[in-house]
């Protein structure tokens, strides 16, 4: 073996390699020396002193930072960061608790714990943890389900005498236990997901179904707060197509709109908009971002103190009584835990899958690596630490991480400096905040939603590209917005994994073809000056075999290569059969023809045969009566049947013309070398007498027989269950019977090792009959069957082409 290199070119000279020369030249290692599960689990539960800081560190990663931190590189970048996230935390926690149908001052608690618990668990350096929007709304699905249901009994001594409504202070405090434990709840969740390595579960919400359900959340939210933008009271509706009876309540209520409030929401609206298209088109000249949204609320609050909206002129909604100071941690409500579990796995799920993909879309852009197992723990113990605190469920703002990106945020502190700003605002500026219209946090999460609306924009894009994106967009959006956040996405992923499964069943199916010149082989179908090697029939699959693909798998392998095995196996066995009983006929004509022969040589007095001679055969085993029949109904079409010759320990075996399997006459193989059928074999009786096996279609098929060895291409399988297994297995017998040899190519040493496990291999099927290559494949098929069939075709161009 050998290699020269030259730019751009090169050329190897080796040996044809078959799977069991591969191994040998290879040194592949005994599967039988990997460890066994006993032995791993060992190695895993032995704790050496480095062991121990590894782990520790991968537990806390903020021991593997904070220690490096400097002050000089890092400090006032992370510190004007900080402090650009910290004053949109404000508005944002705010505004967004009202998604979650709790009071606002709860939204700045959550912009607290859950982010400070981040600080030391988190290994993203970029995304902002916090209230966000889509969480807020799966959070305010469940408060306003439960808090519905809820009615108290008033006691008159003894006896239940009447049913009431809970008073609204009563409501916000039981919307607040159920937020508490739905978020303690998902927390866990997502920690034992982390523990249990299941960090991979966000990679099964691909981009367009995350962006279709983003989008719907956000149809969700525009529709939730319009009641606020209205000042209108609806009827509360849960279940399958709320939405759509929310927002037909709120048509049929809208002469009943409130004025004064309409106006402050327009306003606040116009401002919104025109100072955030201001804002990106200043962008690129300024420092830093205008804090937009708390210049607005503490405008708004301003002209709400001095105007008095809340006062019996305008009966405008107010945020109401903030309390300063932090709340005492408490036990969550367990028995709720029954009636929101539902809800808690689709929030810890999207909650994470959003986190760890805005996370390592910046790892990506930065250089470092977000751990998804941990990333998994750290959310999960924010939400845990936060549910203690009557925080409700968090995930990574997409508005804050890139401002805590753009403004030169280097490390985690940034968020911890956040927290800080939000710490003071609890402790000291929470009150000033009293008298905030509620229509103007409405109106900032409408703007806010403006870019997850515009995702709609998606369905142009994937129309254009990729249909089944499309697909899962469209069955994604349509199922969130018809059957709310959690079926819907119970709905989407199923139908995301569907489209994998149809997309395996039903891959694309090739014959390859040589490039020539080259080793390589591509598609004929597809490309003009790729040639099929004639005798040679190679087929690939884009997609795995396996049990839901395996017997399309045969059938258009059927299909393409133009057999069908199934009819010619029957018709080859069938005339076997046929002929066996045409030579029992014959044999027992010519032993009575002898017998008669031998009483008439004793009449007449000559010599007689014996027995157990062997008659000479003339050109066939048939006699001419039935040379008529075949004769008769012969129309062109080319089968074999045995022909015994004199002195022959084998029958010699000749192509036979007829249309119908049933029916054909007696050619000799010299005939037929004129262009009815192209022979494989050589001249030997060895070679002669596999063409039995050697069926040639006609009628049954679109072609002559003329292939000799088919060709698996396997490159494309990743792995091979115990059916495809078989059906390989049954390709390989079934096959043999016409005489076509079947062999493997570019199979991965994991496929390997599965065929060895599921016993694929025997003494029929070895390890020769698989290739490291096509090429392999190929050169040793023209090895071993020969190209001298081929006038046209030049084996040595083949050979010489692997010296590139």
């Amino acid at each position: 073996m050998g290699t020269t290199w030259r730019p751009g070119k090169y050329r190897v000279e080796r040996d044809v390699l078959d799977e069991q020369r591969l191994e040998e030249v290879a040194q592949r290692k005994d599967p039988c020396n990997t460890p066994n599960p006993t032995e791993r689990l060992k190695h895993s539960l032995r704790c050496t002193g480095s062991d121990l800081k590894r782990n520790v560190v991968s537990i806390l990663p903020v021991l593997y930072w904070l220690p490096r931190y400097s002050v000089r590189d890092y400090g006032m970048s992370d510190l004007i960061s900080g402090i650009s996230v910290g004053i949109m935390h404000l508005p944002q926690g705010m505004a967004y608790a009202l998604l979650a149908s709790l009071p606002p001052v709860f939204g700045l608690y959550t912009s607290l714990y859950p982010v400070l618990a981040y600080f030391f668990f988190g290994t993203s350096r970029h995304i902002s943890m916090g209230t966000f929007s889509v969480i807020s709304i799966m959070v305010g699905v469940v408060t306003e389900r439960l808090s519905s249901e809820l009615v108290i009994l008033k006691v008159n001594g003894t006896n239940f005498t009447e049913f009431s409504l809970v008073d609204g202070d009563a409501r916000d405090s039981y919307k607040v236990q159920v937020a508490a434990a739905t978020t303690v709840l998902a927390g866990l969740i997502q920690v034992v997901l982390g523990v249990v390595k299941f960090g991979f579960v966000g990679t099964y919400l691909s981009e367009p179904l995350v962006r279709a359900y983003t989008a719907a959340a956000a149809a969700h939210a525009v529709v939730g707060q319009l009641k606020y933008i209205f000042a209108l009271s609806p009827a509360h509706f849960s279940g399958p197509l709320s939405l759509i009876y929310t927002f037909v309540e709120i048509c049929r209520l809208l002469p009943e709109t409130h004025l004064p409030t309409l106006i402050v929401s327009v306003v606040s609206l116009v401002f919104l908009i025109a100072a955030k298209e201001l804002n990106s088109l200043l962008a690129p000249k300024l420092p830093l971002p205008i804090p937009v949204e708390l210049i607005t609320i503490v405008g708004a609050t301003l002209v709400s103190s001095f105007a008095q909206f809340n006062s019996s002129n305008y009966t405008i909604s107010v945020v109401g009584k903030i309390p300063s100071g932090l709340n005492l941690p408490s036990m969550p409500d367990v028995s709720i835990f029954g009636k929101v579990i539902g809800d808690a796995f689709p929030m810890a799920i999207v909650g994470y899958a959003i986190s760890y993909s805005l996370g390592k879309t910046f790892a990506l852009k930065h250089g470092y690596k977000v751990d998804s197992n941990q990333e998994l723990v750290a959310m999960g113990l924010s939400n845990v630490t936060g549910g203690f605190f009557q925080c409700y469920s968090v995930c990574a703002s997409m508005s804050r991480s890139l401002i805590q990106e753009s403004t030169g945020g280097k490390t985690q502190m940034a968020g911890l400096v956040s927290v800080l700003i939000v710490l003071v605002t609890i402790l000291k500026l929470g009150p000033l905040f009293q008298e905030l219209p509620k229509a103007v946090l409405a109106a900032l999460v409408f703007v806010n939603l403006k870019g997850m609306l515009l995702q709609c924009s998606d369905v142009v894009t994937l129309w254009r590209t990729n249909k089944v994106d499309l697909a899962i967009w469209l069955v994604t959006w349509v199922s969130t917005i018809l059957f709310n956040l959690d079926l819907g996405l119970a709905a989407s992923i199923a139908f995301a994994v569907l489209t994998v499964i149809f997309r395996t069943q039903l891959p694309t199916y090739s014959i390859l073809g040589q490039v020539p010149g080259t080793e390589l082989y591509a598609d004929l179908e597809t490309h003009r000056e790729v040639r099929e090697i004639p005798g040679i029939t190679i087929f690939r699959s884009s997609a795995t075999m396996y049990f839901a693909n395996a017997d399309l798998y045969l059938d258009a392998l059927k299909e393409k290569s133009g057999l069908d095995i199934g009819k010619m196996i029957i018709y080859k066995r069938r005339q076997e059969a046929k002929q066996r009983r045409k030579e029992i006929r014959a044999e027992r004509r010519a032993k009575r023809q002898a017998k008669r022969e031998r009483a008439a040589e004793k009449r007449c007095g000559k010599p007689v045969l014996s027995v157990g001679e062997t008659p000479v055969w003339g050109d066939t085993c048939m006699d001419e009566e039935a040379r008529q029949g075949w004769s008769a109904r012969e129309n062109g079409t080319v089968f074999v049947i045995p022909t015994p010759r004199a002195a022959e320990t084998q029958c010699r075996w000749e192509y036979l013309k007829g249309g119908h399997p049933d029916s054909a006459s007696i050619g000799s193989v010299s005939e037929l070398q004129d262009g009815d059928t192209t022979t494989l074999g050589s001249s030997s009786e060895d070679t002669l007498s596999r063409d039995l096996e050697r069926v040639s279609l006609g009628s049954l098929g679109k072609w002559t027989w003329d292939i000799h060895s088919i060709i698996l291409d396997l490159s494309t399988a990743n792995f091979i269950d115990t059916v495809a297994i078989k059906m390989i297995s049954n390709i390989f017998q079934d096959f043999s019977e016409i005489d076509v040899d079947i062999y493997l190519a570019g199979c991965q040493a994991n496929v390997v090792e599965q065929l060895e496990l599921g016993q694929f291999f025997s003494k029929s099927i070895t390890k020769k009959h698989l290739f490291a290559t096509t090429h392999d494949a190929v050169l040793h098929c023209l090895d071993h069957r020969g190209a001298a069939s081929f006038p046209g075709y030049n084996c040595l161009e083949v050979i010489e082409s692997t010296k590139l």
